[in-house]
């Protein structure tokens, strides 16, 4: 058995932990951003800084100088006092979380420990992927977010999280798992192969921040090969460019697939059940991950299609151009089935993202439903509100009666009436 042994520190936990104590409270921005120490009663020249921010590390300060120090280093210096009790709490938090993981924990401080990885890798696969992983649980872990967004007519969409402008929307990922669900999901099977496989796609950057960034870089590649194709057909010279961009395409290109190839895997460990429970075991569902191009042979059919590339001027091999099919009992559904098989296997395939979501982060995702109950025959509102109990639910549609009420524990419910929303109160 090889012997792994991880250890896990919280950085900077006093100031982290303060922070998440003061935003679950309403505080209005994040002190881990700002010029911020944890530490004693300032008017005594004995008090020292337990904990300092990075603001604060880059004027000087440091742990265990006075704060009178510190406090001439930085005249606008916040200090907070340190909360032992919620310190604890988060401390037993995270050691409960990593006792689910492995039984053997050796604690060695309130926010310091080390994990015996060896015994359990065989559960959770690669150490590093693993740790990633448990980075973002640990950092999650009770802490409540505020996530603002602006809608405006004469200007850009604006999103915040905890009062901070983001700048890229790959930052919201892993603050909030969401799945939504829409009428045009219902026609994911028979659409064109583009939005399946967006469909893996937008669930796996969910679920996996290393595919977010072997994605962005396999498309920054293709367009730099596509456009060095269209640029070949006017200098030939350039041809000499062309095997540095094939090799980093088949580099970011197999990771892709490897993890396209096991999402599938997962979701065949859950749909089956799903899709017979549906049509009351009449039929079995499977899902085939059709890939253009195998690992192993990536890098030679780019080369034999070399040829083909230059005359079309774009790239014909690749997981870009992957697809998915849905076998019901060996018939590909996509070509053979009816519109209500159709049908069918997209609500299959939701409440699967749905489960599959759950199974990886241990929590339930919120979900979104933008008027899909009225696609929905009777049977199939049935099921899908069955299999939703227990989820937080945010569900759009042009009416509600007593099929949904008495399925759904209904919390708020908004009217739009002559373009204005209202609330709609109880009595």
């Amino acid at each position: 058995m090889e012997r792994i042994i991880m250890h896990i520190d919280v950085n900077n936990a006093f100031l982290s932990w303060t922070a998440i104590d003061l935003l679950n409270k309403g505080y209005k921005y994040d002190i881990r951003n700002s010029y911020a120490v944890i530490g004693g009663d300032e008017t005594k020249r004995s008090g020292i800084v337990l904990a300092k921010s990075n603001a604060a590390k880059k004027l000087g300060i440091y742990t265990s100088e006075t704060l009178y120090s510190a406090r001439k280093k930085c005249r606008i210096l916040k200090i907070y006092p340190p909360n032992y009790k919620f310190y604890s709490m988060m401390s037993k938090k995270m050691f409960d979380l990593l006792s689910k993981y492995s039984p053997d924990i050796e604690i060695a401080s309130i926010d310091e420990c080390y994990l015996d990885y060896g015994k359990v890798k065989s559960l959770y696969g690669d150490e590093l992927k693993f740790a990633h992983k448990l980075k973002e649980e640990i950092k999650k872990d009770g802490m409540h977010r505020r996530i603002d967004m602006h809608l405006k007519k004469s200007k850009s969409k604006g999103i915040a999280i905890d009062m901070v402008p983001i700048r890229r929307s790959s930052e919201l990922l892993g603050t909030m798992n969401m799945v939504f669900f829409s009428p045009e999901d219902l026609s994911i099977i028979k659409n064109s192969p583009a939005e399946r496989r967006n469909f893996m796609d937008m669930e796996l950057c969910q679920l996996d921040k290393i595919y977010v960034s072997l994605l962005a870089n396999y498309k920054k590649v293709l367009d730099q090969r596509n456009n060095l194709l269209r640029q070949i057909s006017f200098d030939k010279s350039k041809m000499d460019m062309l095997p540095v961009w094939d090799d980093q395409l088949v580099k970011f290109g197999i990771e892709i697939i490897k993890k396209r190839n096991h999402f599938i895997d997962l979701i065949n460990e859950i749909i089956p059940d799903i899709h017979s429970n549906l049509t009351s075991g009449k039929e079995h569902l499977c899902l085939v991950y059709e890939k253009n191009a195998e690992e192993e042979s990536f890098a030679s059919m780019l080369a034999e299609k070399q040829e083909m590339d230059l005359r079309y001027q774009t790239t014909q091999t690749g997981p870009h151009r992957d697809d998915i099919a849905f076998l019901i009992d060996g018939m590909d559904v996509r070509k053979f089935g009816s519109q209500g098989q159709q049908r069918t296997v997209a609500l299959s395939l939701k409440l699967a993202e749905i489960e599959l979501v759950k199974r990886l982060i241990q929590d339930n995702p919120i979900l979104l439903l933008d008027d899909v109950m009225s696609e929905l025959d009777r049977s199939r509102q049935d099921a899908l509100l069955e299999s939703i109990r227990g989820i937080q639910t945010i569900l759009t549609c042009t009416g509600y009666d007593d099929f949904i009420k008495e399925r759904l524990t209904i919390d708020k419910v908004y009217k739009v009436v002559a373009g204005t929303i209202q609330e709609e109160l109880d009595g």
